[in-house]
């Protein structure tokens, strides 16, 4: 697996736990780390993160010789 891969996954994981939070506890982590939704270094994650979810759709459709690949 690339490292972009595992950078990915690892913020798309951030991002699905912190949705989790805001359905389960109206809490937005990201937002209060932050200082609030409306600042440069939340607005910087939250576009990481949807980066990464959309480099993940990528995974979907690689085959496996390819998702075995190691790169240097």
């Amino acid at each position: 697996m690339r490292i972009i891969d595992r950078i990915a996954l690892i913020l798309t994981i951030i991002g699905a736990l912190n949705w989790g939070a805001i359905g389960l506890a109206q809490f937005d982590v990201v937002a209060w780390i932050c200082g609030g939704v409306d600042t440069l270094l939340a607005r910087i994650i939250y576009t990481a993160v949807g980066i990464a979810g959309v480099w993940c759709v990528t995974l979907l459709f690689r085959s496996d010789e390819e998702r075995m690949e190691v790169h240097d």
